[in-house]
């Protein structure tokens, strides 16, 4: 047989042929031991209370897609908002610092448009990530600056930002524009439905027809939805973080009336919401049936984005986180939050650091990774969640500086979690108030600002027994107390922007 080549030409291409094959392979099993980054969603949702999700025990609101998340992953018990109103728990949630730290401690509107805003020193989660190669988009409500400021969230880590910057400009859910990036999005709602407006002179409030004025054409909140899960499509080729504050249920109740059909059939005498004496947001004929469908609606939004990564084949490689950045609205006439038992057993709500305004849903899922099924009793915060990631990325070195929370990985890969030392919160709005948790304690200052005689009074409950902050007994374990005291002075860093006197005072002995 005649040979194409020397014996020992054949020699050299048979072993140039065998390590080309083994050098393959071994790049193949490199990338097959080092899988691609998981992908991030956290949808943190806006004024949702404790137990407003079926999952967390609520009876009348219909929330099936969180429902199955919280069967497919790790239900919290114990997970506190960054803080009791929306931009200084945004702040925690993005900076990893608690607000003691935080730059941005309460709400603080600004002209022409939009929120006071986080410097642009600040390193936010988006940052983080963004350098570790992933895509990031943000959809839905900002607040940590007004456009083109240093604080806007296309200047804070996000490649995509579509919605509301401005958090007045998102009571109304049919405005007349949204935010793509740095260009306004017109919408077909002309004249925009205000967030805050009266019935028209002389209108009868018993007649459904006086109330036609608050409704629109174009649903602000669909079209966030929609690319929301058109920036999942356009990258399922590579890791991305969707970061998803939705506007529902902040109040004003504008929801599309095909929604309400279900909840109106319930017939829930349901009495107008008519915005007498000029305080709150727009009217509502059925304001029960309106604040159930916005949730209700919101559940659909996130059931399209689950269906999506499920579609796209990416469920197994995403890591899939749902909050809210503070508890039920203290608006009773505009959310019953009795017929609804939106707090439960738990004190307070919106504006309150008592339970009810803080202690807020919090559901996982990682397919494989995290237990599906699972509850946890583990004290989290908002803060948590930049070292958390970072951690489960293998990545903790990456950290930032002067990061408060802790990495919650432990607890959602079933491994031993290390004790917390303590929670810390504050806030200079609603009369000024503090609160450290320690354990099952939880010592909480209140009025600080209104005129107290004694604003450094600690009250103090025992949650494990008396999770309603009933029964205050702070006489009966002074050195609890001081425990409280000594971490209550030591976390409270003073702001220019947002004083509590008291505490400022305290922090200059």
């Amino acid at each position: 047989m005649t040979r194409i080549f020397p014996l020992r030409s054949e020699n050299i291409v048979k072993q140039f042929l065998f390590l080309t094959i083994l050098f393959a392979s071994s790049c193949l099993l490199a990338a097959e031991s080092k899988p691609a980054q998981p992908n991030i969603i956290l949808i943190m949702a806006d004024d949702l209370g404790y137990r407003e999700l079926g999952s967390y025990g609520q009876q009348l609101i219909k929330t099936p897609y969180l429902d199955q998340l919280a069967r497919d992953g790790m239900r919290f018990s114990r997970n506190y908002s960054g803080n009791a109103v929306c931009a200084p728990s945004r702040c925690v949630l993005m900076t990893g610092q608690h607000p003691g730290h935080a730059y941005i401690r309460n709400n603080s509107e600004m002209k022409p448009e939009g929120q006071g805003p986080i410097p642009d020193a600040t390193v936010t989660m988006a940052e983080v990530l963004k350098q570790r190669g992933y895509a990031t988009g943000a959809f839905g409500k900002w607040g940590l600056g007004g456009p083109g400021s240093e604080g806007d969230p296309i200047h804070q880590g996000f490649d995509r930002f579509y919605g509301y910057n401005c958090q007045r400009h998102a009571h109304s859910y049919y405005p007349n524009y949204l935010w793509s990036n740095d260009k306004k999005v017109v919408l077909d709602n002309v004249p925009p439905v205000p967030g805050h407006a009266g019935l028209a002179k002389g209108a009868d409030p018993a007649d459904p027809s006086s109330y036609d004025q608050f409704k629109g054409r174009d649903y602000a909140p669909d079209r966030i939805n929609q690319q929301a899960v058109e920036f999942i499509r356009q990258h399922k080729d590579e890791p991305f973080f969707l970061y998803y504050p939705t506007v529902i249920p902040h109040v004003a109740l504008h929801v599309p009336d095909e929604e309400l059909k279900p909840y109106l059939a319930l017939g829930w005498n349901d009495p107008p919401f008519v915005r007498d004496g000029g305080y709150g947001y727009t009217p509502h004929f059925t304001p029960r049936a309106a604040y159930a469908s916005m949730i209700t609606r919101m559940d659909r939004y996130i059931g399209n984005v689950l269906r999506t990564v499920e579609e796209l084949g990416l469920s197994e490689n995403t890591i899939v986180v749902f909050t809210s950045d503070n508890g039920t609205t203290h608006l009773k006439k505009e959310v019953d939050y009795d017929f609804f038992d939106s707090v439960g057993e738990l004190r307070g709500l919106k504006g309150s650091l008592y339970e009810g305004g803080i202690r807020v849903p919090l559901i996982v899922k990682w397919p494989g990774k995290v237990k599906a099924g699972s509850l946890s009793h583990t004290t989290t915060g908002l803060e948590d969640w930049l070292p958390t990631l970072l951690d489960l990325l293998g990545a903790s070195a990456e950290l930032p500086g002067g990061v408060d929370g802790i990495s919650i990985a432990p607890t959602l890969l079933g491994k031993r979690q290390p004790q917390r030392e303590f929670l810390y919160r504050e806030f200079s709005g609603y009369g000024g108030q503090q609160a450290v948790w320690v354990g099952d304690w939880k010592g909480i200052r209140q009025k600080m600002l209104r005129n107290n005689p004694d604003p450094l009074k600690i009250e103090l409950y025992n949650l494990r027994k008396d999770p309603s902050e009933s029964n205050d007994v702070s006489a009966k374990h002074p050195q609890i107390v001081q425990q409280m005291r000594a971490l209550m002075k030591a976390e409270h860093v003073p702001s220019e922007l947002f004083p509590i006197g008291p505490l400022d005072k305290l922090a200059e002995n």
